[in-house]
């Protein structure tokens, strides 16, 4: 079951992660909030050290732990 947030609007969201190569070759896995499960890339928790939060507009977004 992955991780789920609902925002202060009523929205509920859920949390992914894939890996992209960046421009310089570099490989580095990304976070992002979705609607929809989507089939791959769907985590079941927060990572280590990472928190969520909330935008103005209501869209979740992880930011790292104080």
């Amino acid at each position: 079951m992955a991780y789920s947030y609902t925002n202060s609007k009523g929205t509920t969201y859920y949390l992914h992660s894939k890996e992209t190569t960046l421009k310089n070759g570099r490989v580095q896995r990304i976070y992002f909030f979705a609607k929809d499960v989507r089939e791959e890339g769907a985590l079941d928790a927060i990572p280590e050290g990472r928190m969520v939060a909330e935008s103005k507009n209501g869209l979740p977004v992880l930011k790292k732990a104080a």
